[in-house]
């Protein structure tokens, strides 16, 4: 499918669509670009086998690359292009994994005044709890949902050569607008992981002084999960989509001042049906997951 891919940002995800390109013989060759300081865990990307070869020199990653997946967090993006211009390949196919659609779109308007025909931005709906190109997997995106969105002036072919690697390494994809996409991920992710963060701080704090985690259950280890994300990655998703999060965020606290005062009025039956509600609308989900 390509000659040669260059992944910028070798972790998790970027690490990951490198073992997973390479086992199903979608590049003849795989190569990261990164900076001085990310050498030694791009040496240790291709001590492990994920890549051929790395780069400090942006340039020299580029050069006869056919396919090039920007893997970083959505606040370096911009700063990825401004370097990734000079050497722009309009033969070439661009993507991103980025967790924000819209922040990329306006990365790379800034950069090239309009977003480059060849470029097809992605993401793909995959994580763990680790980072680092120690922790990607040749199966993380086996049967997850990617996402691809792409404008208008997308060129086609590029569109679904993209679409066409995503699905051959084991992705369901979907194709909606930019806008859909930022709607739809700040509820279902971007909140979520707000709400973790926020708890396991809560609760963190108490902790210190009660030895509240010695006495937690399952309960709370699943919820908290998420709450072991990378929190560099999470600051760039949150800054980049807060337009869509923030509201949500007053929704939420429009609904704990709901439960709050249910409890203070002991209005036992309303508050049966407020969980019921939920239980009920998460059946839902589960089904449709199984379907």
């Amino acid at each position: 499918m390509f000659n040669r891919l260059c992944v910028i940002g070798i972790g998790l995800i970027g690490g990951s669509i490198a073992r997973a390109a390479r086992a199903q013989g979608l590049c003849r060759e795989v190569v990261a670009y990164g900076r001085e300081k990310n050498l030694p865990n791009m040496q240790l990307a291709k001590q492990l086998g994920v890549i051929d070869e790395l780069y400090t020199d942006i340039g020299a990653a580029l050069k006869n690359t056919d396919c090039v997946i920007v893997a970083t967090p959505v606040g370096s993006m911009q700063a990825i292009f401004e370097q990734i211009k000079p050497h722009w390949n309009p033969n070439a196919i661009y993507s991103d994994a980025g967790s924000t659609k819209g922040s990329v779109v306006s990365a790379l308007e800034a950069v090239f005044g309009s977003v480059p025909t060849n470029f097809v931005p992605a993401h793909p709906i995959a994580g763990a709890e680790r980072s680092g190109v120690d922790a990607s997997t040749v199966d993380l995106f086996v049967n997850r949902r990617l996402i691809l969105t792409p404008l208008d002036n997308t060129d086609q072919q590029a569109l679904a050569k993209i679409h066409a690697f995503w699905e051959k390494i084991g992705s369901s994809v979907s194709v909606m607008s930019v806008e859909h996409h930022d709607t739809v991920l700040a509820a279902t992710s971007h909140l979520p992981h707000i709400l973790a963060f926020a708890l396991v701080g809560l609760l963190g704090r108490k902790d210190e002084q009660r030895e509240i985690f010695k006495y937690a259950a399952g309960g709370f280890r699943d919820f908290s999960r998420i709450a072991s994300s990378d929190p560099t990655m999470w600051q760039d998703i949150c800054l980049a989509n807060k337009q869509e999060i923030v509201p949500l965020i007053r929704q939420f606290q429009a609904e704990l001042s709901k439960i709050e005062q249910l409890l203070v009025e002991d209005q036992s039956v309303q508050l049966f049906e407020t969980f019921t509600y939920a239980r009920n609308a998460r059946q839902r989900f589960l089904d449709q997951q199984e379907d």
